[in-house]
């Protein structure tokens, strides 16, 4: 239980890193909570700072699930005693790792090092779950470009993703097959659903009309001084 213990607190520090608030205030001096959409995220931080930044928060994002789930997971093998199984019927290394990813997950929506206020953890689930079985996450990963690209509402494509997911392993497991654990399609569907939850305000935008859809890559212009302005 003490490996365990270990690989989950560290997974969650590591979730717990705040990459798109610590790259807004490299790069602009702000807290990137206060402007746009208010989320601490990659989208936000496409839509007022630029590809570049956005790209680096995107990156860290998805390294946090994935480091979490398929490295930081197998720390457990060399502590103490090592991981015991805590359900029978389900595989040590696959419970683990899941474990692990969703924990990075929540750090990332409740970060430690941001007074728990923290982005949807979309990059951060993704990659969690790339680092444990990733051909349905390239399957998840298409959806998600194909609904982005016609509709233009990123919040929409990562709503239909994070819905999508937990049906790819259902069809992967049972479908065709695949030997696919029963913890991870237990924990991908928690992860889907606390995903759905977490962009519930998304949800009303797209219901009432006003969700902004993705521009360019370029950055907003303005929204910095209009914000003082406003302020002052």
């Amino acid at each position: 239980m003490l490996a365990v213990g270990v690989v989950i607190l560290l997974s969650y520090l590591v979730g717990s890193i705040p990459s798109s608030i610590w790259v807004g205030k490299l790069v602009k001096g702000v807290d990137i909570r206060n402007y746009g959409s208010g989320n601490a995220g990659a989208t936000n931080t496409f839509r007022l700072l630029g590809w570049q930044p956005g790209v680096a928060v995107l990156l860290i994002d998805f390294f946090k699930g994935f480091a979490s789930a398929y490295w930081i997971s197998q720390l457990a093998y060399f502590i103490g005693s090592g991981p015991v199984a805590l359900f029978p019927y389900w595989e040590v290394d696959s419970f683990l790792r899941i474990v692990c990813g969703v924990v990075a997950v929540v750090g990332h929506m409740f970060p430690l090092y941001a007074n728990f206020d923290g982005g949807k953890g979309m990059a951060t689930a993704a990659g969690m779950l790339c680092g444990i079985e990733p051909v349905s996450v390239g399957i998840t990963f298409g959806v998600f470009l194909i609904v982005m690209l016609v509709s233009r509402f990123v919040s929409l494509a990562s709503l239909v993703a994070a819905f999508i997911y937990p049906l790819m392993l259902v069809v992967l497991r049972y479908g065709l097959g695949w030997p696919i654990d029963g913890s991870i399609l237990i924990f991908g569907a928690i992860v889907g659903i606390g995903i759905i939850i977490k962009h519930r305000g998304n949800i009303r935008r797209l219901l009432n009309g006003t969700e902004n859809q993705v521009g360019s890559f370029k950055p907003a212009v303005g929204w910095l001084n209009k914000d003082k302005q406003e302020q002052g």
